[in-house]
């Protein structure tokens, strides 16, 4: 068994957002990662591609989350699967939004038209 403790998540920023990684493979975690995000109103992610499944739970704000050319509205209490592979672009509603979200442990993003792909670090 594993404890993080909350002083241990890790904290990463981008341009859109701030993940804070709750459980991962570098925290002690074999097969899942699980990350909180937070996003500032209208804020917007870069348009990406995962190659494994993630499931977004929103828990507060709106989202809105294009999905190869679908628009999926979130409020708070709603969960999306997204498959993998597939073009994605978040867009944080108009007083942002926190949602917990999960994906297999080594997910890895991209972006359409390449094939490089990372870990990001909430993943990790």
């Amino acid at each position: 068994m594993t404890l993080i403790r909350s002083a241990d998540a890790r904290r990463t920023e981008t341009p859109a957002a701030v993940m804070t990684t709750l459980a991962s493979p570098s925290q002690g975690g074999a097969t899942l990662a699980l990350w909180r995000v937070e996003m500032q109103p209208a804020a917007q992610g870069p348009v990406h591609l995962i190659d494994a499944e993630q499931v977004w739970a929103l828990m507060a704000g709106e989202a809105t989350i294009t999905v190869d050319s679908e628009d999926l509205y979130l409020g708070p209490g709603d969960t999306a699967i997204l498959v993998a592979d597939v073009p994605r672009q978040v867009t944080a509603g108009p007083q942002g939004f926190t949602a917990v979200v999960t994906a297999p442990a080594g997910a890895r993003a991209g972006v359409p038209g390449s094939t490089d792909k990372v870990i990001p670090p909430w993943i990790a």
